[in-house]
């Protein structure tokens, strides 16, 4: 069925009803994305310059602190500015195209995970062939198939929600446009559509984390051939790695594996993986990594040496 959509914008409720706590909230977190914008920013500048991050790890980690700032973009901007309007209006296209670049990039950052376990398996479980199996080719073929990944996985998500008739109410129960809120306001019976994107997100998200998990149960037993400092080393990688898998996947599987509600409490920990994580990444990564550190001080140096 076409769209006889009659709904030309939408309007959303926010995160707070009370004007004093949607101040407190802006506040709070606009230095939160500006931290996200310059740390992860810092880490892309980093790997783009550094001759010391030139291993698949850095060309990974670069791509990925490229994802976390658009995946947060999609969503952060235009929520900061409605903490300070009265009214929080979006518009229909506004609405898909915000689902669809949030899906987007939040599929390319999912595979962009798996593509990093990968890459940690190989360099522990195979050194020696290390970088002939890591090879440039390789390397740009994984991140072109994250994004690609996630552009399939968003074009889906779309093309069963355009069809949908929406002709009022329009008030959406969110902080953004997500499909299932806005499945809630079509003229019409969703149950497929919502079983489609269910089965298309729930999918990707765990076939990724099963591999995730696989992953690193082999390279968990295979460290026990390992000598001590091999183990601390490869322990120290792999860390900031799952640190931040547990923080992707973690409030994602509490919200999307259960029934939709309108609390509050759902809002939040959506907060926290759209604002709040995207912030974490680039600390996770810089605090445990030597080579990060060092290429910092490095570039912190020759700024330095550069304005003097």
């Amino acid at each position: 069925m076409a769209s006889t959509a009659n709904v030309t914008e939408f309007i959303i409720t926010g995160l707070f009803r009370d004007a004093e706590v949607q101040r407190a909230c802006f506040v709070l977190f606009l230095p939160v994305y500006l931290a996200t914008l310059v740390g992860n920013g810092f880490i892309v500048l980093m790997v783009s310059v550094s001759e010391g991050l030139r291993s698949p790890m850095y060309f990974f980690l670069g791509y990925l602190s490229l994802v976390e700032i658009c995946y947060s973009s999609t969503v952060v901007p235009k929520f900061i500015a409605d903490l300070l309007a009265k009214i929080k209006t979006i518009s229909f296209k506004g609405c898909l195209a915000q689902i669809f670049f949030f899906h987007f990039f939040g599929v390319a950052e999912i595979l962009l995970l798996v593509v990093m376990a990968y890459d940690r398996y190989v360099a522990i479980c195979k050194p020696l062939h290390y970088m002939t199996i890591m090879s440039h080719q390789l390397c740009h073929m994984l991140v072109a198939g994250s994004w690609l990944g996630g552009f399939f996985h968003s074009l889906i998500q779309i093309l069963v929600t355009i069809p949908l008739p929406f002709c009022g109410p329009n008030v959406i129960d969110h902080y953004f446009c997500d499909l299932q809120p806005l499945f809630k306001l079509a003229c019409a019976n969703t149950f497929v559509e919502g079983v489609t994107v269910l089965a298309n997100s729930g999918l990707i998200s765990v076939v990724s984390l099963i591999i995730l998990l696989c992953s690193y149960v082999i390279i968990l037993v295979s460290l026990r051939n390992h000598s001590a400092e091999g183990r601390r080393k490869a322990l120290s990688t792999c860390a900031s790695h799952i640190t931040v898998v547990v923080l992707f996947f973690g409030p994602a599987i509490f919200l999307y594996m259960r029934p939709s509600s309108t609390f509050t409490g759902d809002k939040l920990v959506a907060v926290f993986y759209t604002v709040i994580t995207p912030m974490l990444n680039p600390i996770i990564y810089t605090l445990r990594n030597a080579e990060v550190k060092i290429a910092m001080r490095k570039l912190w140096s020759a700024k330095k040496s550069g304005m003097g």
